[in-house]
């Protein structure tokens, strides 16, 4: 090489600079301390990292550490159901975001829906004899995964347990899916065999029965019986009772 050039220097590798990368990261981050995110952040940089697997719902790699092997890491994440994606993005206006996807962008919406949001969503194993929730090589591994989703955004979804030919077929078939037809509900008795409803109970007006009742010819219906007067009040008094306890118990 002659004096007058100089040795190009390698691009330095990042992660972490899209929003759907910065989320994932965020959350295997949480439960890690400076000391190990900063080796994570060696180890992504010198490429200790070998045999990325990147799976529907898990995540498996070797990282070489200090040791002569390398140690296993595996990632388990939280999946997610695409029928209910779709349902949210549909609630919420956003079902264009798909669309957005396929054309290599990140939507907010759908990142939102996708991304875990808790460090419980990404279950964590290395067979290293460090204990801590996130050793180095663990994250590690993570920088790689948000390395990938930074350079194809659909690699959250296969990540998170999905795909887009996955979210988009739900799509479809909710499409194309018949809308409910609600049925009558069954009529026990059917005389005529004919389905109709009944019309309904007709409403009556509220009157006091005794009080529109003709005294005299009630008095008159009552003697051609051979009924004595005497028994006629009281026969007339035993109505007015049994009426009021009947109204009562109505």
């Amino acid at each position: 090489m002659s004096p007058g050039r100089r040795r190009g220097k390698a691009a330095v590798r990042g992660y972490g600079i899209t929003g759907w990368s910065r989320a994932f990261v965020g959350v295997v981050e949480a439960e890690a301390d400076h000391r190990h995110i900063t080796g994570a952040r060696r180890y992504f940089r010198e490429r200790h990292v070998d045999g990325l697997q990147i799976a529907h719902g898990v995540v498996t790699a070797s990282v070489r550490g200090t040791q002569l092997d390398p140690f296993d890491v595996r990632l388990s994440m939280r999946t997610v159901d695409a029928a209910t994606v779709i349902d949210l993005l549909r609630r919420t206006g956003r079902a264009a975001e798909l669309l957005d996807l396929a054309r290599g962008e990140q939507p907010p919406g759908l990142g939102e829906l996708i991304a875990p949001t808790e460090a419980a969503d990404v279950v964590s194993a290395c067979t290293c004899p460090d204990d801590a929730p996130r050793c180095t090589h663990v994250l590690a591994v993570a920088f790689e995964v948000a390395a990938e989703i930074d350079r194809r955004p659909t690699t959250l979804l296969t990540v998170m347990g999905t795909d887009l030919p996955e979210l988009l077929a739900v799509t479809r078939d909710d499409e194309a899916a018949p809308a409910p037809v609600e049925s009558a509900p069954p009529i026990p008795d059917d005389p005529f065999g004919d389905r109709r409803l009944p019309p309904p109970v007709p409403t009556f007006r509220a009157t006091e029965v005794l009080s529109e009742l003709d005294p005299t010819m009630l008095r008159q219906a009552l003697r051609a019986t051979g009924v004595s007067m005497t028994e006629i009040g009281e026969a007339l008094d035993d109505l007015t009772t049994y009426y009021d306890v009947l109204k009562r118990r109505r």
